[in-house]
């Protein structure tokens, strides 16, 4: 089974890389502009979203939760590339260095859920789409909470932690909506 997890995992992993790539052609590395407080602030509202479609049953904006989900992992992704570059005061990354960075942090989090899924015998698996997007927003608020105390914690994992949660996290969601047709 966790070979299963592996492949449906670069699966999804493609999917993100792809939209990130395509961004990169249309925007560049804007982004590299955002403290990671405003990437936390972006996941956070992409979560919120998929949250308020999940209790509402309906949505008024045609765009559905697959791609907040996969701008949830983009956006973490970009969070931890922040971490380690820290803030640009303008777009300073060209495609290229962008996409092996954002690969190599990718890689990590898939490394991470590997290992992980080994000692918790894929229980995502079992889990609902509605407690994967919650327990993003657990984390997000934990984020910010760490945030707001200036990346001190402790006891706790820190940033980067939390920000390879909520890829796998929403990488699981994706896996179930997309690869085992689980509705949204």
């Amino acid at each position: 089974m966790e070979n299963k997890t592996a492949q449906q995992f670069e699966t999804i992993m493609q999917q993100c890389v792809d939209v990130f790539e395509k961004k990169m052609k249309d925007y560049g590395s804007a982004w590299r502009i955002l403290r990671t407080s405003s990437l936390t602030d972006q996941i956070y509202i992409k979560a919120k979203r998929i949250r308020s479609i999940q209790l509402k049953g309906e949505q008024k904006i045609k765009e559905g939760i697959v791609p907040e989900f996969i701008g949830i992992v983009n956006y973490s992704v970009m969070a931890l590339i922040q971490l380690e570059k820290g803030v640009a005061d303008s777009p300073d990354l060209d495609e290229e260095t962008a996409r092996k960075l954002f690969r190599k942090y990718l890689e990590k989090a898939r490394d991470l859920m590997l290992n992980k899924n080994h000692d918790y015998g894929e229980a995502w698996r079992n889990m609902r789409i509605s407690s994967l997007t919650d327990i993003i927003l657990m984390k997000l608020l934990r984020i910010k909470q760490i945030e707001n105390n200036e990346g001190k914690t402790m006891v706790s994992e820190g940033l980067d932690a939390n920000y390879y949660d909520i890829i796998n996290y929403s990488v699981f969601a994706l896996i179930k909506i997309l690869l085992e047709g689980e509705q949204e």
